[in-house]
C-alpha cells in the first residue's frame, strides 16, 4: 500500500504498511483497485451519457464507490471486494449497451477527452486493443494492474492527479447526501467521469491539470449548493439553537455522521419506545433543523469530535449508529452495540441495509438500546449552533452596523476538520487569543476545538457563528458574498475576513478547492500541509492564492489580523 490522502499520514509522508487511521494495507490496496475500476466505468459511461444511455444506478455507484474510500469510512475487506465485483458488472453492462446500440463506433459527438476520442475513431466494436488499458481491466487481470498512487512517476503530475482525485472523493460524499434526498445534478455527474479520465490522460501536463483541479472546486460549489438546497427544503432552514449537551435517565441511541435522512428515520421509529436519541460528532448541527425539533425524545448532543469515539462510545452505554464517516476502529467493549449503514463498514459490526425505497429498519438497534443503561454524563449545559446563511443573513443589518461602528473588527473563518494529534490544540489556543472584537465563522468538526469555550458575544452577536456540518461551509461563502455586496465590494478578499482552515480528509480538500475556485486568497492551512502536494504544485498555489501553512498562534495572529 501507499496512502497519503489524509492529514495524519505517517511522518507527513505516506502510510506504507497499514494506515494510521486503522486501515489495513490490503484494504488500502482494494480501495486503489476500486478507484481504478471506477475510471473504467467512467470511460464507458461518459460515452453512454453523451448518448442518453446512462442510468441512475451507475451514477449512484460512482458516488458510493468514491465515498467509500474517504478516510475513516469503510475498513471492510469484504465490502470492497463486493464493490469491485459490482463495478465490473456495471462496467460490462454499459459496454454491452454501447455495443448493442453501435454507439462505440460513432465518430462524432463524443464527450471523451481528445486522447480517448482519437482511440475510438475508426475502432470496431471488438477492437480491444483500441481501448485504453484502464478500460480493459477485468477481474482476472486486476491483480496485475498497477492501480496505486505511485504508478504516476512524475511528482508534480502525480500531485495534481491525486489532488483532483481527493477533491472528487469529497464531492462524491456531498453529492451522495443530496442524492439520498432526491437531489441530483447531471452536470456534476458528467464532471466526475471527465475528471476520473483526466487522471489517466498522459497528454495532460501541469498547465492542463491545474484548471481541471479548479474546475473540481467550481463543481464542488455547485454540489454544496445542491446539498444545502436538499437539506433545507426537506428539513427547513437551521435556526439558532442552544443544544443540550447533558443526558437524561432513559436508555439512548447515539447517532454519528452526516446523513439527515438516517436521523429522520431513527427518530420516527423510536417514538414511544422509551429510548432517547443523541447526536455525536458532525451530526450535532441536526439539532438546529426545525423538522427534528418535534421529536420529544431527541435530547441533544453527546460528546465531541470523531476522534474521541473510543472513550465516549464506551461511556454512552447504549447503541451507537454510524451513518457516514468518521468511524474509528471500535473497542471490544462496545463493538457489539455499534452499527453501520450505507457506505460505512467495519468487519464484525452489524450493518443496516436499506430497502429499494431507501427505508431502513432500526428495530434491532432499538431493542438492544432498551436493555442498556442510560448514558454516563460527560458534561452539562448548552452550546449554540444553527447559524446557516438564512439565519445569519436575517441579522445582516445588525452585523453590518457592528462592523461600521467598530464593534466587530474582523471575522476569522475557522472551518474544516478536527483530528487527534495534540498539535490541534493550536486551534483552541488561537480562538482564545483572538481579540474580543473578532468573530469566528465555523463549520465542520473543527469547531469542537473551541465551540464550548466561553467567548461571549458582541452586542448579542455570538463570537462563534456555527453554520453546521463541513458541507455547510457553503453557508459561510454565501454570508461572505452577501457582506461583500452590502459593503459595495467587488472582491471578496477585500472583506475584513481571514481564513485559518484545519483539514484532515478529502471532504476538506474539496472545500478548499471550492474556496480557491471562488477566488478566495490568503488562506492559512494546517496543522500540516498535505503530503500529496509537491513543492512545485505548492508554489503554484502560493503564487496564485497565497496559501500558507500555519505556524504559532502569536505569529499567525499578526498575519491574519
Amino acid at each position: 500500500m501507499f496512502c497519503y490522502q489524509c492529514e495524519e499520514t505517517l511522518n507527513a509522508s505516506g502510510c506504507t504498511k497499514n494506515g494510521v487511521c486503522g486501515k489495513k494495507g490490503e484494504v488500502a490496496d482494494l480501495q486503489d483497485d476500486l478507484i481504478y475500476v471506477l475510471k473504467s466505468i467512467a470511460f464507458y459511461n461518459s460515452k453512454a451519457r453523451a448518448n442518453n444511455l446512462n442510468d441512475a444506478k451507475t451514477d449512484q455507484f460512482i458516488l458510493d464507490g468514491l465515498f467509500a474510500t474517504v478516510t475513516n469510512t469503510n475498513f471492510s475487506k469484504a465490502d470492497f471486494e463486493k464493490l469491485i465485483n459490482e463495478g465490473f458488472e456495471i462496467k460490462d453492462g454499459i459496454k454491452k449497451k454501447l455495443l448493442d446500440s453501435k454507439v462505440i463506433n460513432e465518430k462524432s459527438g463524443s464527450s471523451f477527452p481528445k486522447w480517448i476520442k482519437e482511440k475510438l475513431l475508426g475502432a470496431s466494436p471488438n477492437a480491444g486493443e483500441e481501448i485504453p488499458v484502464m478500460a480493459k481491466v477485468t477481474p482476472a487481470n486486476l491483480a496485475d494492474m498497477n492501480t496505486g498512487v505511485m504508478r504516476t512517476e512524475n511528482e508534480d503530475i502525480r500531485s495534481l492527479r491525486e489532488l483532483l482525485t481527493y477533491g472528487l472523493k469529497g464531492m462524491a460524499a456531498y453529492a451522495h447526501h443530496a442524492n439520498v434526498l432526491g437531489y441530483k445534478d447531471d452536470e456534476v455527474m458528467a464532471f466526475f467521469e471527465k475528471a476520473l479520465l483526466a487522471t489517466m490522460d498522459d497528454e495532460m501536463g501541469v498547465d492542463e491539470l491545474v484548471p481541471m483541479v479548479l474546475e473540481c472546486g467550481s463543481m464542488g460549489v455547485s454540489t454544496l449548493a445542491l446539498l444545502d438546497k436538499a437539506n433545507t427544503t426537506t428539513y427547513g432552514n437551521p435556526e439558532p439553537t442552544a443544544v443540550n449537551i447533558g443526558v437524561r435517565d432513559n436508555p439512548g441511541i447515539l447517532i454519528s455522521g452526516h446523513d439527515l435522512r438516517d436521523l429522520e428515520q431513527l427518530l420516527e421509529q423510536t417514538q414511544g419506545t422509551g429510548v432517547d436519541v443523541y447526536t455525536h460528532g458532525e451530526m450535532l448541527p441536526a439539532n438546529s433543523y426545525p423538522a427534528f425539533k418535534k421529536y420529544d425524545n431527541f435530547v441533544g448532543n453527546y460528546g465531541g469530535s470523531w476522534w474521541r469515539q473510543k472513550e465516549e462510545f464506551e461511556k454512552f452505554n447504549g447503541s451507537i449508529f454510524m451513518t457516514t464517516n468518521c468511524i474509528v476502529p471500535p473497542k471490544e467493549s462496545y463493538i457489539d452495540r455499534i452499527y453501520t449503514t450505507g457506505i460505512v463498514g467495519f468487519d464484525g459490526v452489524t450493518h443496516i441495509n436499506a430497502g429499494e425505497d431507501g427505508a431502513k429498519d432500526f428495530s434491532t438497534i432499538i431493542e438492544q438500546a432498551k436493555t442498556c443503561q442510560p448514558p454516563q454524563q460527560l458534561e452539562e449545559g448548552t452550546i449554540m449552533g444553527g447559524f446557516g446563511h438564512v439565519s445569519a443573513l436575517s441579522v445582516a443589518d445588525k452585523i453590518i452596523e457592528a462592523v461600521k461602528g467598530g464593534q466587530i473588527k474582523k471575522f476569522v473563518v475557522m472551518a474544516g476538520c478536527d483530528g487527534r494529534h495534540k498539535e490541534r490544540s493550536y486551534y483552541t489556543d488561537f480562538a482564545e487569543a483572538l481579540p474580543k472584537d473578532t468573530v469566528i465563522l465555523t463549520a465542520g468538526c473543527a469547531k469542537y476545538r473551541y465551540n464550548k469555550l466561553d467567548l461571549g458575544d458582541i452586542g448579542g452577536i455570538p463570537r462563534v457563528i456555527d453554520a453546521g456540518q463541513c458541507n455547510d461551509s457553503y453557508s459561510l461563502v454565501v454570508i461572505a458574498q452577501a457582506l461583500a455586496e452590502a459593503f459595495g465590494l467587488d472582491d471578496i478578499n477585500d472583506l475584513p475576513v481571514s481564513y485559518n482552515i484545519a483539514w484532515y480528509e478529502q471532504k476538506a480538500v474539496l472545500v478548499l478547492l471550492a474556496l480557491l475556485s471562488l477566488g478566495v486568497k490568503n488562506i492559512m492551512l494546517g496543522p500540516t500541509l498535505p503530503a500529496f502536494v509537491s513543492p512545485n504544485v505548492l508554489n503554484v498555489l502560493v503564487e496564485n492564492f497565497n496559501i500558507r501553512p500555519n505556524s504559532t498562534v502569536e505569529e499567525d495572529l499578526k498575519v491574519l489580523l
